[in-house]
């Protein structure tokens, strides 16, 4: 039997690089979790959501199946600006705790086995901070948490999201990452 794994997933393009991963160990019925209250402004959280909605169904059919799709909506401008306003150089570690807190809960509470985020295909984040952030919440929880190193995938997942018509975000996700890739300065 396998485990039921909830997938915490950024965007489309980390899904797609993150699944020949958990596909190929074959030991998981995968399920994704939308929980993105650091993407900002509103039209950035809102096209990389329906750009996972609309890769979600038009996969539905196809030998590349994506999972079921859980969407927590929630854009959370005004609460993620109050909670990094004072540190600036430490907002992704809010950012990823807030985003897996919420997902090994929801794992918890709604009979999964296991969780892991499509974060891990970036190699532009800090892959060490989120496996503590997700061991920590697996702890609290009473829940397993799988890190996969989806990294080998990154650039496939762009290609294959470039080559399908599907939106790509330009920055990491937050306001001040967006200000970040037009501005040299950094927090």
């Amino acid at each position: 039997m396998k485990n039921k794994l909830l997938l915490h997933t950024c965007c489309a393009p980390c899904l797609i690089g993150s699944m020949p991963v958990i596909e190929k160990s074959g030991d998981f019925e995968t399920s994704c979790f939308w929980f993105n209250p650091n993407i900002h402004p509103y039209t950035e959280y809102k096209s990389r959501l329906d750009a996972l909605i609309f890769y979600a169904s038009a996969c539905k059919d196809t030998a590349r199946r994506v999972p079921a799709l859980i969407v927590k909506d929630y854009y959370g401008l005004v609460e993620f600006t109050k909670n990094v306003i004072d540190n600036l150089k430490e907002r992704c570690g809010y950012c990823y705790d807030v985003r897996i807190k919420e997902t090994a809960k929801y794992a918890k509470e709604n009979g999964f086995d296991i969780f892991s985020t499509t974060l891990f295909v970036s190699p532009y984040q800090n892959h060490e901070k989120i496996k503590e952030i997700c061991e920590k919440y697996a702890g609290e929880f009473g829940i397993e948490f799988y890190y996969g190193d989806f990294r080998v995938n990154f650039r496939e997942g762009q290609k294959s999201a470039r080559e399908n018509n599907i939106y790509m975000q330009k920055y990491c996700g937050c306001i001040f990452s967006e200000q970040e890739r037009f501005l040299t300065k950094s927090y």
